[in-house]
């Protein structure tokens, strides 16, 4: 274990505390997989997290520690009442790590390890993760009205991890599926980019099929590539209503334009740029190698590239300057296809020709 890790364990244990780390670092250490999101539970009450190592409350009740790497979420142990809007409407600290544990959505998410990494499996989620399988904690429909998220968290965990869903959950998932209308864009999209990025996002795309996750969120695709990059992801596949970034939007729309198009060249590396044009080749499958020489040999990158002024055209031509936008485009297309070269002189015979 990490002395950053075991410290903060250590600090809580000096203070008459219990102390785990839980969830996901402890099931992907298990797995071999590293991870720098650390969450652990406690007897420590928040007032007592707070003063132990002077920080302030997270949205939990619980407190966050960012060390070096690390993210820790310190929370103490708890027992959440009725809920409402994926929220519990009221929270009872305990100190029964059993009954903590209950709470949370997956048994493969509920094994612990001490400051010592002796490990504790209260809920069997070891022999659950031996077999692959991601099973809930309790009653399945129960735990899905609770909280719908828990669908597409399934789904997630069964695609990056390779694992398979559990029937009963299977069965569940497709009585409540229409419960995810009710989440808000941004946790969709934020569970979805973690699918899509998996280098196993098709083993995600096909559950979203099986159990009709995708007609309940409005979700449309055919044949995708993998891409590192997430934009290149999103720009394969429709759906409705995302918040994507103003930025975000264009990328995209841009990827999609040249992925129609079938392909790269001078005009497309001209009007897009390089970044757009990289992902894109990475969809038509056309290596970064070749389009990063193309877009070096390019005759001009921008406008301001071209060998003549604006007001130089308007002079020469005696023309007025609306005109000139026209002219800058059909030099721009000359350029690009090599029928004309990018020299001042050259420029102004065919203007004058022209």
């Amino acid at each position: 274990m990490d002395k950053i890790i075991k410290n903060v364990l250590t600090e809580l244990n000096k203070n008459g505390f219990e102390a785990y780390l839980v969830g996901g670092f402890v099931r992907d250490y298990l797995l071999g997989i590293k991870s720098y999101d650390i969450d652990i539970c406690t007897t420590a009450l928040p007032k007592d997290i707070y003063n132990i190592f002077n920080i302030c409350a997270n949205n939990y009740g619980g407190a966050k520690l960012i060390i070096e790497n690390y993210n820790i979420d310190i929370t103490t142990f708890r027992k959440d009442a009725k809920y409402s809007n994926r929220h519990p409407l009221e929270v009872k600290y305990i100190t029964d790590l059993k009954e903590d544990l209950k709470r949370r959505d997956f048994t493969i998410n509920t094994i612990c390890m001490d400051k010592d990494e002796n490990i504790i499996d209260l809920l069997n989620g070891i022999e659950d993760l031996n077999n692959r399988t991601i099973k809930m904690i309790g009653d399945n429909e129960q735990r899905l009205e609770e909280d719908p998220l828990r669908i597409l968290r399934a789904i997630r965990f069964a695609t990056v991890l390779n694992f398979e869903i559990d029937e009963k959950l299977i069965r569940a998932i497709k009585k409540k599926k229409e419960l995810v209308k009710t989440l808000s864009k941004e946790r969709v999209k934020n569970e979805l980019s973690k699918i899509l990025m998996s280098t196993n996002y098709k083993k995600g795309l096909e559950l979203f099929k099986k159990l009709e996750i995708d007609k309940e969120l409005e979700i449309e695709y055919k044949e995708t590539t993998y891409t590192k990059d997430l934009i290149g992801m999103w720009a394969q596949i429709k759906v409705k209503d995302i918040p994507f970034t103003n930025i975000e939007k264009s990328n995209i729309i841009d990827i999609t334009e040249i992925v129609k198009g079938n392909s790269i060249n001078n005009y497309t590396l001209y009007k897009y740029g390089l970044y757009v044009n990289l992902i894109a080749g990475m969809i038509l499958n056309i290596s970064s190698k070749k389009i990063n020489q193309m877009y070096k040999k390019l005759p001009i990158k921008e406008r301001k590239d071209i060998d003549i002024k604006g007001n130089e055209i308007i002079n020469l031509l005696n023309i007025e300057g609306k005109r000139v936008n026209e002219i800058y485009e059909d030099l721009t297309n000359k350029i690009l296809n090599g029928s004309l070269k990018n020299k001042k002189g050259e420029i102004i015979k065919y203007l004058k020709k022209e």
